[in-house]
């Protein structure tokens, strides 16, 4: 299994994805890590802290984000990966894009895993690409795309639509080729999602598991922490513990895989979560 853990672990033990964007213009770090090498020491950090696995982005998906070329979105993360698998050779590591091409460049070049927000309708050639491969991928829900997918997203009940689309994109993934213990599903919290639809979303996480795939998450330093705490906007050094408190509720909502940003505090409320969850099931 490509996760390396069975369904049986994940329900013991969530794994973390330690964000790493080689990007100018990411929201919450653009520009930090443009460096290869800087990159490279900035995911030595997050192994250290307590990442399974490291998430390479080269293109930012923020509300209003311009996509880039193919060739940019290379430029930036084939050197990392590149880099990352010569220095940590058992490294598990994840490639963020929607792009077929760099799909399979990444995974030439040691990526393990590809993390795609379109769920693999981006580009026709993604699905060919890791059938091919035989790496893991995380299919994620988003209504539109990253340049306006925050105008005015409308659902008549997002939980059923999300989870029936997941399902849908999962089953033809399987239908291809692609054994199902290769796939994750990401519900795409703040993807084409007012503060409602999140909220609808988390309270209604239960229901995704009777898809029977690993749920990822990704809620780490977004915008819809200030919605929930009534901000109109939130700087980004506060949005640490409203993350933190919303990975343990999300970890006892069910889900089992975590992008974040700032790995140990989130590994920590992870942990803490998962004793009482374990202590609950002893009880029952």
């Amino acid at each position: 299994m490509i996760w390396k853990l069975s369904h049986r672990v994940l329900e013991q033990s969530a794994i973390i994805m330690g964000v790493l964007n080689v990007t100018p213009d990411s929201f919450s770090d653009g520009a930090k890590y443009l460096n290869p090498d800087l990159a490279v020491d900035h995911a030595i950090q997050m192994l250290s802290e307590g990442a399974d696995i490291v998430d390479v982005g080269g293109e930012s998906t923020r509300p209003g984000a311009d996509p880039v070329s193919v060739d940019e979105e290379l430029r930036r993360v084939i050197p990392v990966i590149e880099r990352l698998r010569l220095k940590l050779p058992d490294v598990l590591i994840s490639v963020d894009t929607y792009k077929a091409e760099t799909a399979r460049q990444a995974i030439a070049a040691g990526a393990n895993i590809v993390n795609d927000i379109t769920a693999g309708q981006g580009d026709s050639h993604m699905l060919g690409v890791l059938k091919r491969s035989g790496v893991g991928v995380i299919l994620m829900h988003m209504q539109g795309k990253p340049k306006t997918m925050h105008l005015a997203p409308r659902y008549s009940d997002v939980v059923s639509e999300v989870l029936q689309f997941l399902q849908h994109r999962r089953d033809e993934f399987v239908r291809s080729g692609i054994e199902p213990a290769r796939i994750a599903l990401d519900p795409g919290f703040g993807f084409g999602k007012l503060s409602q639809h999140n909220l609808d979303l988390l309270c209604g996480l239960p229901r995704f598991a009777s898809l029977n795939s690993p749920i990822a998450v990704g809620i780490s330093r977004k915008s819809m922490l200030a919605k929930l705490l009534g901000h109109g906007d939130l700087p980004m050094a506060d949005r640490l513990w409203p993350t933190v408190a919303l990975t343990s509720i999300l970890r006892y909502k069910g889900a089992q895989i975590f992008r974040v940003h700032d790995v140990k505090p989130n590994a920590l409320a992870l942990r803490v979560t998962e004793a009482v969850l374990s202590h609950e099931q002893r009880d029952l």
